[in-house]
């Protein structure tokens, strides 16, 4: 069958329809995204202003025909943290369930973590153990930890790459002093949480998702897009720590100069960056696989197994 997932994040809403069997990995068939940039749409601090939630709507008027133009048989849709934590993202959420007759809700940041954990054990399986998934947004950064689909422990932080620059950085490249108090708040962040993960033990596979990511492997060395996701990509934590020093002194303009980063992710880059360095240092991680499945396919294997498990037999249930 053909399904599709919209996905209504803090930077890009992306709309991508995929044919799933039973059994199988969903194959993408069409994508359509827009950078949308719905955070950088909050006024007065936490409401999301009348033009974004009008963008939105834009979206999914496209989004609907689009799906009904690929054959798409059942869509899944949700929003991520720019619209959880705008204090009317809610209202505006009901009001499209309304008048677009599309089932759309703000996942929890639990229910991101989890998902996304869902996503990673399915691309690398069980012989990876006890999985550690680091996975940073625009919004929020996830992690969650376990050895089986469900993690023992997951959670999720308001320490996304696009929320960090635009709170807490006034240039471009900010001053040093406001790159220091930035690390310092996002290492003391990270540090409560790293309790609630070191409890159940060690990681035998640690794994990151998103594009931010991605961008720091590619910088680091990491293959090319090009090379297609089964390439295997690592991120090393000494080749992490000397870049970000080095983007913290490059504007934004020179950042969109390095492979694999995109003229509109570059300002960005040097938070994420602050962020994941952070995460490596205290979870003491050498290294992390970069994963090419992340929230979006951890969603689509979750409605295929509500799917599958409806038309189960009672045997095999």
């Amino acid at each position: 069958m053909r399904l599709g997932v919209l996905d209504v994040g803090s930077n890009t809403v992306h709309l991508l329809v995929v044919d799933a069997h039973e059994g199988a990995r969903p194959l993408p068939a069409y994508s359509h995204k827009a950078d949308m940039r719905l955070a950088a749409h909050l006024e007065e601090g936490d409401r999301l202003s009348e033009e974004g939630e009008a963008l939105l709507r834009d979206f999914v008027d496209d989004a609907l025909q689009i799906a009904e133009d690929k054959g798409v048989e059942d869509l899944v849709a949700f929003a991520t943290s720019a619209v959880r934590d705008a204090s009317n993202g809610e209202a505006i959420l009901a009001r499209i369930r309304s008048d677009k007759a599309i089932d759309i809700r703000a996942l929890s940041g639990e229910e991101e973590a989890r998902l996304t954990f869902l996503a990673v054990r399915r691309w690398f399986g069980w012989s990876s153990g006890r999985l550690l998934v680091v996975d940073i947004g625009g919004g929020s950064l996830e992690i969650a930890s376990g050895l089986d689909e469900e993690p023992d422990v997951a959670f999720s932080l308001p320490l996304g790459a696009g929320r960090l620059t635009r709170d807490w950085f006034s240039a471009d490249p900010p001053p040093p002093d406001e790159v220091r108090r930035l690390r310092r708040h996002v290492r003391a962040e990270i540090a409560r949480r790293v309790g609630d993960v070191a409890r159940y033990g060690p990681p035998d596979h640690a794994v990151a998702t998103s594009k931010t990511f991605k961008q720091l492997a590619r910088i680091g060395g990491a293959a090319p897009s090009t090379d297609g996701p089964y390439q295997r990509r690592i991120l090393a934590s000494a080749a992490l720590t000397e870049w970000a020093d080095k983007l913290a002194a490059m504007p934004s303009a020179g950042r969109a100069e390095l492979p694999g980063v995109s003229e509109r992710r570059a300002p960005q880059l040097l938070a994420g960056a602050i962020v994941a360095d952070a995460a490596m240092d205290l979870f003491e991680l050498t290294e992390l696989e970069v994963c090419p499945w992340a929230l979006r396919e951890g969603v689509i294997l979750r409605r295929l197994d509500m799917i599958t498990d409806r038309r189960a037999p009672d045997f095999a249930r």
